[in-house]
């Protein structure tokens, strides 16, 4: 009403008109009378026998046809495909669900298997500690169990091109969100298979292409040589970021890349051990790799610069 400087039943008419064009649901009467969005769902249950192409031209693509704009149609596409792609390859499973839901403000949509867990099959080919350290290697991009017919990058590049993404799997769910907060990894309840849920504005400004060239180092190297790795996934619930042991599980692999941004969103402060074997002992072993960190307090900044300040005086004194 203050918004449009329009009436009270001005309002009440123009939402029940909405109600009874199935655009919105309502909820409650009176007074507590609240209105959301209205879904249109559709669910297709699909054998691992269908080539992904064919799951996005014959499915996905009609629905969302005339639902959003070229830039949100392009990154739907490739988030899609990908995950398709890692159910066919990877999961184990004879079929798997894509729902896809559209309202005007989101499409959501949402895979599902009834396979090999995500985390379960990258720890055990891996050999990693536990279902939450699979979710930090994730996280970094550049990781699959077949190299020699995937390049690790599909759900690094779909992660950072949704508005929100996440996987859940085994007793962990990794969510990150392009508002708020960061890459979070939360344990749930025990679940078979893997779920994955997308959320993107149908009229999204961002383009696949931008968030591509975020992980480059410019024209001349168009290469995936740039990673953003949450630090706060290297801590268990609220396990303090202390130890060796545990930044070089956050350094593990980091020398396939040319830059190395830490991301400090959520950390309220590490120790100097932990600061050390980072910035003093893993860079002086990898000086052609940079290291960029950023969403860092006052804390976490003074111990990253006596680390620094350590290996500096190491230089000068060789």
């Amino acid at each position: 009403m203050g918004r449009f400087r329009v009436s009270r039943q001005h309002v009440s008419r123009l939402l029940r008109e909405l109600v009874d064009e199935d655009l919105l649901d309502a909820h409650g009467t009176t007074s507590n009378r609240r209105f959301t969005l209205k879904f249109q769902k559709h669910q297709q249950e699909i054998p691992v026998t269908v080539p992904e192409d064919r799951v996005w031209r014959d499915f996905a693509a009609p629905i969302l046809k005339d639902a959003v704009k070229p830039k949100a149609s392009a990154i739907l596409q490739y988030g899609i495909s990908e995950m398709v792609n890692n159910v066919i390859d990877h999961s184990g499973a004879d079929i798997y669900n894509l729902e896809i839901c559209i309202n005007p403000a989101l499409v959501a949509v949402h895979i599902w298997d009834q396979g090999v867990g995500i985390f379960e099959k990258l720890r055990d080919h891996f050999e990693l500690d536990d279902a939450e350290h699979a979710a930090l290697e994730l996280s970094k991009g550049k990781l699959t169990t077949d190299p020699e017919h995937h390049t690790g990058e599909g759900i690094f590049f779909t992660s950072r091109m949704m508005d929100e993404f996440l996987i859940a799997s085994d007793q962990v769910d990794l969510v990150t969100e392009q508002r708020g907060r960061g890459w979070v990894a939360t344990a749930e309840e025990t679940r078979p298979g893997t779920y994955i849920r997308m959320r993107l504005d149908p009229e999204t400004s961002r383009s696949a292409r931008k968030v591509w060239d975020m992980f480059t180092l410019g024209a001349d190297d168009p290469s995936f040589s740039v990673t953003h790795v949450p630090v706060g996934l290297v801590g268990i619930g609220e396990e303090n970021l202390i130890s060796r042991s545990q930044a070089k599980r956050l350094m593990a692999r980091m020398e396939d890349f040319q830059r190395v941004l830490l991301d400090f969103q959520g950390v309220r402060a590490i120790g100097q051990a932990f600061a050390d074997e980072v910035f003093r002992v893993w860079a002086s072993a990898h000086p052609d790799v940079g290291i960029v960190v950023r969403g860092t307090n006052t804390q976490v900044n003074r111990m990253i610069e006596r680390a620094k300040a350590k290996r500096a005086a190491d230089h000068a004194n060789t």
